[in-house]
């Protein structure tokens, strides 16, 4: 698989994602300017620029008109995807690590981190269609306030929108309820920090990745732990294949220890894991830094990585990917007790 190199941030990536139809795909980094791209060809279409700080989340509406962005500047910015307008400025009272759209689009939920004697928090918006953007109450409908220095690091809605999930820096997961503010339940998957939280396209499973080397695979609707994939590194990004039923995995060692070591040493690919057989079966090198975020198009035929070197390797697959049967692990061989 021969990338294609997208060179646009000046700074580390912390973000990409592709839209819904798996055309587009957004960017943000460290360098504070979101940029979408073309996702056959890389070309870089624009910039969204108007935050102060880095940005570390971007959510896009499921209709791509509306992308919303989560900077340290403190602030949740929206904005028109094809014209690059910033549309709606939502303030926070700390650095706001992440972003999520609630399916159809007339809500979305942010999570920002302590800061200043100021704690941190979980955040709903109401977006409502039959309103301009700039009639949107720029004041959450909802607000649990996070006790005791705690700070998320991601929100995600599940199916229907009937619960709202959180990650933390602890390595616990704690289910909302987005009607209410209410806290519904609480599960400690990991012994460190969790960095992502990815939901399957069918809304079944969440993929979870900490820096206790590991991502887990769990029921989107109980929460149970189904798989585990090991690494010998800090895992920071996971997504689902799931038209081939496979786990990419990225990371690396941590960013203060890049400049000591070379790339092979660093261990910055992203890894390839049967999501059954919890087996690891390839690797695509490339990056000098740690991978910090991936993507992976809708239609399973393309993914992309970002790293802290500030570039983007969008991968094509290829024709021995696609046609490639996976093969039973010996261990699993023979019958079945």
């Amino acid at each position: 698989m021969k990338p294609i190199l997208l060179k646009g941030h000046e700074r580390a990536i912390t973000c990409v994602i592709y839209n819904n139809d798996g055309d587009l795909i957004f960017s943000a980094a460290k360098d504070s300017v979101p940029t979408l791209w073309r996702a056959d060809t890389g070309e870089r279409v624009g910039t969204y620029s108007g935050h102060s700080g880095a940005v570390w989340a971007l959510s896009c509406r499921w209709d791509t008109k509306y992308l919303l962005s989560a900077s340290a500047d403190a602030t949740a910015k929206l904005w028109e995807v094809k014209t690059g307008q910033l549309l709606v400025n939502y303030p926070h009272n700390g650095p706001v690590r992440s972003v999520c759209w609630a399916d159809g689009g007339q809500r979305f939920a942010t999570c920002s981190n302590y800061f200043m004697d100021k704690p941190g928090g979980i955040f709903i918006y109401d977006t409502p269609h039959h309103l301009n953007p700039q009639q949107y109450n720029k004041i959450p409908t909802i607000e649990v306030k996070i006790i005791n220095k705690e700070n998320p690091t991601e929100v995600i809605f599940t199916a229907f929108n009937d619960r709202l999930l959180a990650s933390f820096e602890d390595g616990s997961i704690r289910v909302f309820d987005p009607k209410n503010g209410e806290q519904l339940n609480k599960i400690n998957p990991h012994t460190k920090s969790i960095s992502r939280l990815y939901m399957s396209p069918c809304k079944t499973f969440i993929i979870t990745c900490s820096k206790d080397y590991t991502a887990k695979l769990l029921d989107a609707d109980t929460l149970e732990v189904l798989k585990v994939y090991s690494t010998d590194r800090p895992v920071n990004a996971a997504v689902l294949n799931m038209e081939k039923e496979h786990v990419l995995l990225g990371g690396g060692q941590d960013a203060m220890d890049v400049t000591t070591t070379g790339s092979s040493v660093g261990k910055f690919e992203t890894r390839f894991f049967h999501m059954i057989y919890e087996e690891e079966f390839g690797r695509v090198k490339g990056h000098f830094g740690p991978i910090n975020a991936l993507a992976i198009n809708p239609d399973g035929m393309s993914f992309c990585s970002g790293s802290e070197d500030g570039y983007i390797r969008l991968h094509h697959f290829d024709k021995d990917y696609l046609d490639k049967q996976d093969e039973v692990p010996n261990k699993l061989d023979g019958p079945i007790e």
